[in-house]
């Protein structure tokens, strides 16, 4: 038989990667997940909701029924669902925000809206602000796009608006990036005050908001709060997901666009991957109406609610004297700053040797970050279970002297 001579190596070196490939920073969340697969580990680190808690027969019924619909294993439109999309906009509507199907485009979860948005609005070398410390996803797809980012810091545990004000007047900013509502990493929510004031500031500036909301529906304590989209609609993009609502795995989001970008978010979008996954689409409108979703959510807050109360009751025994934290009204995470002259990452080594984890806070910044700072997640486990890791945590100072 012919055989084919093998190929001689090339001696010409391939092309490298682009410069802003290089800029993205890693997840430690990601990278810890290796680290805290054994069983023994508890882990604070990850932001998961909780298996237990979704509604697995109400999942399992929504594909059941869609997959008797003619149609719904074919190719689909790039902006979504119909039905999925009349059915999220009927729930903006009823928060106060007045929406149409034709103002959202479905995505593969709202971190492809993330991305979708760097596309449309970004060019290399483009200023953007972003609050101090960030979601660090957000950094990671900032970078990709070439942005030049600027954190803007916090007063205490508010967003400094002053600053804000001074660095949109000095840099001139593409948009200001924010999750306002219960954020990821640090749990806090802007107020109502500081909430116009935002808006007032994005008017006056002329730039745009991206607002992330993935937490808004899971609030614990506390009053709800008109989404900054509510405040300066002209101004404001809002993203959505249902990952910590339904479920992950899913992963179905949305972006709320504003006319002027919709049709360039929608050629973004069709450009990534054509469409979302239309049978997920199916399954999530099917559920969102079957009437199941709106039990099983308040199912998820009261156990969220509960395993909240379990780690802030704990951490003033659970963490050297001097450390603060902030006490959420909702959402999934706690963020604490260790007493001066500590280091969380130098003491995430000792945790995982007592089979506890959480994140260090230095990769949420974009900036100078504070190598005291911490990130816990409360959702994965138990009261009990949750006591118990931060047992084990607390154990991890003793050992430090």
């Amino acid at each position: 038989m012919p055989t084919t001579a093998p190929v001689a190596a090339s001696t010409v070196p391939l092309p490298s990667r682009s410069q802003r490939a290089g800029t993205a920073k890693t997840s430690p969340v990601r990278d810890l997940l290796a680290l805290t697969e054994r069983p023994e580990v508890i882990s604070f680190a990850g932001g998961l909701p909780a298996p237990e808690l979704f509604d697995m027969d109400g999942i399992r019924a929504a594909f059941d029924a869609v997959l008797a619909t003619p149609g719904v294993l074919q190719y689909s439109t790039s902006e979504g669902d119909p039905r999925l999309r009349e059915e999220v906009a009927r729930r903006y509507s009823i928060d106060g925000l007045p929406t149409t199907a034709s103002d959202l485009i479905i995505t593969t979860g709202s971190q492809q809206g993330l991305g979708l948005l760097a596309t449309t609005l970004l060019d290399p070398g483009d200023t953007i602000l972003v609050e101090e410390p960030c979601y660090l996803a957000a950094l990671q797809t900032f970078a990709l796009a070439g942005a030049h980012v600027v954190g803007v810091p916090a007063n205490g545990d508010d967003l400094d608006l002053e600053a804000l004000d001074r660095l949109a007047s000095t840099h001139g900013p593409k948009f200001f990036y924010t999750v306002p509502t219960f954020q990821n990493p640090t749990g806090r929510t802007h107020g109502l005050e500081a909430r116009r004031r935002i808006a007032e500031i994005a008017r006056s500036r002329g730039f745009r908001i991206i607002e992330d909301e993935p937490y808004r529906q899971l609030r614990y304590s506390g009053d709800p709060l008109p989404s900054l989209a509510e405040l300066a609609p002209e101004h404001v993009v809002s993203l959505g997901s249902f990952s910590k609502v339904i479920a992950p795995g899913l992963r179905i989001g949305w972006i709320r666009t504003t006319a002027d970008i919709r049709s360039t978010v929608t050629i973004a979008k069709q450009a990534a991957d054509l469409h979302t996954s239309t049978i997920d689409q199916a399954a999530a409108a099917h559920y969102l109406v079957s009437g199941r979703s709106e039990p099983a959510l308040d199912r998820i807050r009261d156990a969220y609610a509960a395993r909240r109360d379990a780690m802030l009751e704990a951490l003033p025994t659970a963490l050297p004297e001097g450390s603060t934290w902030t006490r959420p009204d909702g959402g999934m995470f706690v963020w604490v700053r260790l007493p001066e002259g500590s280091d969380a990452t130098t003491a995430l080594r000792r945790a995982l040797a007592r089979d506890v984890a959480f994140v260090p806070g230095m990769s949420f910044s974009s900036g100078t970050p504070d190598p005291r700072t911490l990130r816990l997640s409360f959702t994965t486990y138990s009261p009990a279970r949750i006591r118990e890791g931060l047992s084990r945590l607390g154990a991890t100072w003793g050992a430090d002297g």
